[in-house]
């Protein structure tokens, strides 16, 4: 209900408009009224016909826009539009003059058909046909707008969830607590202290190999998290139990890169690790995800976790899959299921893939662009001989100036947006910004 009157009132602001245009054209040819009551009629009738021309095509597109709300602008959507529009406006207009003539005028249904001429239509189908080309172009600008903004939203998801993976990948306690530990064994046991060392190095290797990867086996991931615990068992003196699966199901599958690290990373920081309380930690496979769980043992003092690293795998995933990471936890468990990755569990290709297809898309958008700029090129030169015909046949004012020239900025607008073209910036001002400022960021 709200709704409809907010669409009515839009109606009747609109009516008022057309009325004060068109009073003003008939001032500008001479015309007169010779009497005020003429004017209310007038007025009546305008608003008549503008309420139920601006509420049919208004209800008409937004059907439209439910119908079709991700190709509404594609050349045959936007001739069904205008072919519904103009039927739905014809109707509309044949409804009013009959309830105006037979109802209120009191004359009967077989003069109303006889007396009946197209000149009668004329004008509230050119109004008809300019709020159709103003409802297109107004939510034209919104569609792209919208779609700039989600592009923008994924593209900041993407590098926000690439920088918080850099940033994680390895807490730098964890180097500052191995170099301790390293130190150590150098006096203690120079052997140890050597496989440390190794490790330690294989580890960095690791990450340095897979940080600009966006996917990657669940064997090579599991190999990584063997060599990253036997860093932290030396550190805490084998009190960690640290068991993985002997066979996996699927070893081509994959999973994000460092994901085990951050949980494992998690489960050793939030845990009390001694000889006497020993962490048991279990990588396990199960319904197609890897599933990496531990005893609950807090520690006593411990500062609050941010959730960062647990919020960077599930945006990471985020990005990749429809599948999620569940997170469990029960007085006695703790357990964080990460999905195993398949051609049809991905909803994001390689990055190879990723990039051909997105330049596939946005040559396809370009080819639809043009074909919208073309049919709208095209109606408007059909409408400008029949505007001057219009205005030819009725003579005086030649009013046919003010759609002509406005419609036609309309088309200038389109052309400029089409083609990349602004006269104050210049063509492809926007690409070549963007470039400037990714230059400048690398």
């Amino acid at each position: 209900m709200k709704h409809l009157i907010k669409e009515f009132g839009k109606a009747v602001f609109i009516g008022l408009c057309i009325f004060l245009v068109l009073g003003i054209i008939q001032y500008l040819n001479g015309y007169r009224f010779d009497d005020p009551t003429e004017v209310l009629i007038s007025f009546a009738f305008n608003q008549a016909y503008t309420i139920v021309l601006y509420l049919g095509n208004s209800y008409f597109f937004e059907y439209l826009l439910k119908r079709h709300p991700k190709d509404l602008f594609k050349t045959e959507h936007i001739i069904k539009g205008f072919t519904g529009g103009i039927l739905i406006s014809l109707t509309g207009m044949i409804l009013v003059r009959f309830v105006s003539v037979v109802l209120i005028q009191r004359i009967s249904f077989s003069e109303f058909v006889e007396e009946e001429r197209a000149a009668y239509y004329y004008v509230g189908l050119i109004i008809s046909v300019v709020v159709l080309i103003v409802f297109y172009a107004f939510y034209y600008y919104k569609h792209t707008q919208q779609n700039k903004l989600k592009e923008q939203k994924i593209i900041a998801g993407a590098a926000s969830a690439k920088f918080d993976a850099l940033k994680n990948q390895l807490d730098p306690h964890f180097l500052f607590n191995s170099l301790n530990v390293l130190t150590s064994l150098i006096e203690e046991n120079p052997e140890a202290a050597t496989q440390f060392t190794t490790a330690l190095s294989k580890v960095y290797r690791y990450v340095l190999e897979q940080k600009n990867k966006q996917l990657v086996t669940v064997t090579e991931e599991l190999k990584f998290a063997q060599l990253y615990m036997s860093l932290i068992n030396m550190r805490f003196e084998d009190s960690i139990i640290f068991t993985v699966p002997k066979q996996l199901s699927n070893p081509e599958a994959r999973v994000v890169p460092l994901s085990l690290q951050l949980i494992l990373e998690n489960a050793v920081k939030h845990n009390t690790v001694t000889p006497l309380r020993k962490l048991h930690i279990t990588i396990s496979e199960k319904d197609g995800n890897l599933v990496v769980a531990n005893n609950i043992q807090p520690k006593q003092v411990v500062k609050e976790s941010s959730g960062v690293g647990l919020q960077n795998i599930k945006q990471r995933y985020f990005l990749l899959t429809d599948r999620p990471v569940r997170i469990d936890k029960n007085e006695k468990e703790f357990s964080i299921a990460i999905p195993m990755l398949t051609k049809e569990t991905m909803t994001m290709k390689t990055q190879e893939s990723y990039i051909s297809e997105k330049k596939y898309e946005r040559a396809k958008k370009q080819v639809e662009e043009l074909k919208g700029f073309y049919a709208h090129l095209t109606i408007y030169l059909i409408m400008v001989p029949i505007f001057i015909y219009l205005n030819y046949r009725s003579g005086g004012f030649p009013w046919a100036i003010f759609p002509i020239v406005g419609w036609g900025m309309g088309v200038g607008g389109h052309a400029m947006e089409v083609y990349g073209y602004n006269p104050f910036l210049g063509k492809d001002w926007e690409e070549r910004k963007i470039r400037e400022f990714m230059d400048k960021e690398e």
